[in-house]
């Protein structure tokens, strides 16, 4: 078995256009969140959103290439090709066979189809674009990371709603442990801030009616009530250990663990007691051969809705034990970013890599009174200095799907 490495990190978010902006505004605490500007939410009574800002996709990558994409493809190729130059892939003579893509998305080119189908309404059926269909579905992101990278290796798009980026680096640490590629680009990506998109969660009462970014995505809040809608990209790079060293290559962190589970349970909602993300945290655990008091950071889910945030605070109690109380601390970065859906899990693999690498924990900002059912350590406020030998990051999808890598901070020594 081949032990996995993380080499290279690409990020396009609400907290700037880089790995290192994005892991700059966690750290220091800012808000991405900002004003809805991509249309009138006032209907649906949603004014605020994890929005990208200054993103231009001609400056990121070729020109042409970028013209026949949806958003979702551009932001994942912006940060694939962010995380080939930060990992040195993009200057090496790799082995193309080798290096593969796993990168999902919640939903796909939902803008592409929003723009099509009002078009088609409006103007008639042969009025639609040609490139519609490979602008929108959903496994284009992964296949224009090819086609940009030159990888030829496994290409895979997984679909698991907001566990997609977290199945997706789960699944390419696979590829490479069991010798399949050498390395794998891997995360996810989401554009779905639309006038469909949001209406859609809308009408779930899913996301928060808060006017005020600094009240809106409050996750264990006593008054959280919703999620904010982000969007944006992660991708990593993941190596073998056996390659990182030959290249020489600059190793941010080791991946040692995975579990994946579902809930059976019902479409939206999880499990009250958290039962299923417990189990994906066990598998993790297990599968890095470590036990709960080990584990010192916990990147959560931690949407900011009811639902979600007292039963991912229950699995935890129940995966880790008397180590939930007493060893672990945990955040929701999502309190700065929002919810990138299909993203999420990709960013936030990025934020935990960066958390055992630098000793610093982000905090859950702008949460003032937790819920009784939400009891554990969230980091409120402020990052806190600590440094952690593993760390886990959880996500949990629409559909019970639950995502959780483990990682550790790099030591040659197993």
């Amino acid at each position: 078995m081949e032990r996995v490495v993380v080499t290279g990190l690409g990020a396009i978010t609400p907290l700037g256009n880089s790995a290192q902006e994005f892991w700059t505004g966690l750290k220091t605490g800012k808000n991405g969140i900002v004003p809805l500007t991509k249309f009138d939410g006032e209907a649906i009574d949603v004014s605020v959103a994890g929005e990208v800002k200054d993103f231009n996709a001609k400056e990121l990558m070729d020109r042409k290439l970028a013209k026949r994409m949806d958003p979702f493809s551009q932001y994942g190729v912006a940060a694939s090709l962010e995380a080939m130059r930060d990992s040195g892939l993009a200057d090496y003579a790799f082995d193309a066979d080798r290096l593969g893509v796993i990168v999902g998305s919640g939903i796909g080119g939902l803008n592409t189809m929003q723009k099509q189908i009002i078009k088609m309404h409006e103007k008639g059926l042969d009025r639609v674009e040609p490139l519609f269909v490979p602008k929108a579905i959903g496994n284009m992101v992964a296949g224009n990371i090819s086609i940009a990278t030159g990888a030829k290796g496994p290409n895979l798009s997984i679909v698991t709603a907001c566990a997609s980026g977290n199945n997706s680096i789960g699944e390419a640490f696979r590829q490479i442990k069991h010798g399949y590629a050498d390395y794998m680009l891997a995360g996810g990506s989401e554009a779905s801030l639309n006038e469909i998109g949001m209406s859609g969660f809308a009408a779930l009462n899913a996301l928060s009616t808060s006017n005020n970014p600094d009240e809106a995505s409050i996750p264990f809040d006593k008054k959280r009530h919703g999620f904010v809608m982000g969007e944006g990209a992660g991708i990593i790079i993941l190596e073998s250990l056996t390659s990182a060293k030959e290249r020489g290559a600059h190793i941010y962190a080791e991946i040692v663990g995975y579990g994946a589970t579902a809930d059976s349970f019902h479409m939206t909602a999880p499990t009250p007691d958290g039962e299923g993300a417990a189990k994906a945290m066990k598998m993790a655990m297990n599968e890095a051969g470590i036990e709960p008091d080990e584990v010192g950071y916990i990147n959560v889910h931690g949407t900011s809705t009811p639902a979600n945030d007292s039963a991912e605070t229950s699995a935890i109690k129940l995966a880790l034990g008397e180590a939930a109380s007493k060893t672990v601390a945990v955040s929701s970065t999502k309190s700065m970013t929002g919810h990138l859906l299909g993203g999420a899990g990709a960013i936030e693999a990025i934020a935990t890599v960066m958390s055992l690498q630098e000793n610093v924990m982000p905090p859950t900002i702008n949460t003032k009174e937790l819920d009784e059912k939400c009891d554990l350590d969230y980091i409120l406020g402020e990052a806190r200095e600590k440094e952690n030998k593993y760390a886990l990051n959880n996500s949990l999808g629409f559909g019970g799907h639950n995502a959780v890598t483990c990682f550790k901070k790099w030591s040659e020594a197993e």
